[in-house]
């Protein structure tokens, strides 16, 4: 099963129990129980299930258990790890380790040792195609799957899809098999009753049912094409990849992952919507891959400070803060500090809504993307790239290095001392010989730039889109920003070879 990171808000929803003790409550006298509104009631639906038993029986011979063999990396030292894990810590064992692994690296290749895991899937089609998890069947050489009435048959793989954690496969042996279908049209609803089937713990043929707890949540990490659904039918290890149903025996989603303090099941399970895993799964029997578009740029969300200080109506869309080169966002004209509106006449809202627009362009096809460019609205026609397998790669990885130290530096406004860029500091920072800006040498740790995450060695770009290339430029911007009433401004920060778009106060007192 995979793990997620939990945002601060999901962390704060975990709390539970907190309430007022203490406060004193008047009751009027004449109140009476019967001048409260009646409670919310509704009458049970025509046919609510006294229980599943039907349905799960009809299913079952569509979902069956994945067991998968793989080959894993071990270091040299092997099962001695353990032992040497209660010296770590001591003065100079972790230097004397780091050399032991070093000195084993350069002698001897690298071990790997059988690694087993257990899974779910289901078919989807007669012809044996079954639907299963990404990280279920990475790095497999060989998969099983164990039939309903038992019957194990080899499988092979089909295609992956990292990005939404699935996977195709096919058993080898020709032949019919029972196989459920995904659905598409059927709004789902918060309350709606769910079942899930799958290969908990390795116990094979196991159902749990529940309810829609939530849809269109957004877990972060390496999944931002995916809304998942969240369920409160028990989902434990070795559920992934497995079926979640409707009352009629449809598929709604793909069961992926738990959020569990625990390890176990604690009523928090997701699922990838039908309506995608339909997209996805397509894409892999017809070409083994997932093609998605691709623009080579880094994006924000447009937040509320950035909104105030470019004195936008309304907080939505996506900030460009890089474009790589040799992109199709370069090609095009794309710049850092354009605001991403819309894609084809579809507006944007964030980041992650034009992440999954463009991922859904062909590659090579020609879209129109509408951007805000320094105040005015442009429309620019945008040919989209093939998303490479690892986009990150192609961003060199940040130094920790601006080429030249702060003795230089000019006092500048806001508690910082800067610098011009030199041609050393920007082939540092993975800039253009001509791009401007300012290298920060010394900044009080009263100042809003400090505040807002600014240090020494970082480079402000732009300050409300105005190239800097003076200290003289930034004062220029800030005092432009004061006289629209704007109490924050819009600054590009470079910091090693990513840049970012921060919205520090310029009102402080700090800076008198």
């Amino acid at each position: 099963m995979k793990w997620f990171g939990i945002s601060k808000q999901a962390l704060a929803a975990a709390v539970a129990g907190a309430g007022l003790t203490g406060a004193l409550v008047y009751v009027p006298q004449n109140f009476q129980q019967a001048d409260a509104k009646q409670p919310i009631t509704i009458e049970a639906p025509q046919g609510a299930p006294l229980s599943f038993a039907d349905l799960v029986e009809k299913v079952s011979p569509a979902v069956v258990s994945v067991n998968v063999v793989s080959e894993q990396e071990v270091s040299g030292m092997g099962n001695m790890e353990q032992f040497f894990d209660r010296f770590r810590g001591l003065p100079g064992f972790d230097d004397y380790m780091q050399e032991r692994e070093q000195e084993e690296g350069e002698d001897s290749p690298p071990r790997t040792r059988e690694a087993r895991s257990l899974g779910s899937g289901f078919f989807i089609s007669d012809q044996g195609y079954i639907v299963t998890n990404n990280h279920v069947v990475q790095d497999a050489t060989e998969i099983e799957v164990v039939l309903e009435d038992g019957r194990e048959l080899e499988a092979s793989l089909v295609g992956t899809d990292p990005q939404t954690d699935l996977a195709v496969i096919k058993v080898t042996e020709p032949g019919k098999y029972p196989y459920v279908e995904f659905e598409t049209d059927a709004e789902l609803r918060r309350g709606d009753w769910v079942v899930a089937l799958g290969n908990p713990f390795g116990l094979g043929g196991t159902a749990t049912a529940g309810i829609l707890s939530a849809d269109g949540r957004e877990l972060g990490g390496d999944s931002p094409y995916t809304d998942f659904l969240q369920i409160d039918a028990a989902i434990n290890r070795g559920n992934s990849g497995g079926p979640t149903f409707d009352l009629h025996g449809r598929v709604v989603g793909v069961n992926t992952a738990i959020f569990s303090p625990t390890g176990g099941s604690v009523g928090i399970g997701f699922a990838i919507p039908a309506e995608l895993a339909v997209e996805v799964t397509s894409a892999l029997i017809k070409d083994g891959k997932v093609s998605r578009g691709w623009l080579g740029v880094t994006i924000q969300d447009v937040t509320d400070d950035m909104a105030e200080a470019q004195g936008l109506a309304e907080v939505r869309g996506a900030i460009i803060a890089d474009v790589n080169d040799e992109s199709p966002a370069r090609k095009a004209g794309l710049k850092r500090g354009d605001v991403i509106l819309s894609v084809n006449g579809r507006d944007t809202t964030d980041a992650t809504s034009v992440t999954r627009m463009v991922g859904k362009l062909l590659a090579g096809s020609k879209n129109e993307f509408t951007v805000l460019r320094d105040g005015k609205r442009q429309k620019i026609s945008v040919t989209v790239g093939e998303r490479p397998v690892d986009p990150n790669a192609l961003v060199p990885s940040s130094r920790d290095s601006s080429g030249s130290s702060s003795g230089d530096a000019e006092e500048g406004p806001l508690g910082v001392s800067l610098r011009p860029l030199d041609s050393t500091a920007r082939q540092a920072l993975g800039l253009d010989e001509d791009e401007a800006g300012l290298i920060i040498g010394d900044i009080d740790n009263d100042s809003p730039l400090y505040e807002a995450g600014l240090r020494p060695g970082m480079a402000i770009l732009s300050a409300s889109y105005i190239p800097l290339k003076s200290v003289k430029d930034l004062e220029k911007a800030i005092d432009e920003a004061k006289a629209k009433g704007r109490d924050k401004i819009l600054l590009a920060v470079r910091n090693g070879q990513r840049t970012q778009f921060v919205t520090p106060e310029i009102t402080s007192s700090s800076e008198d």
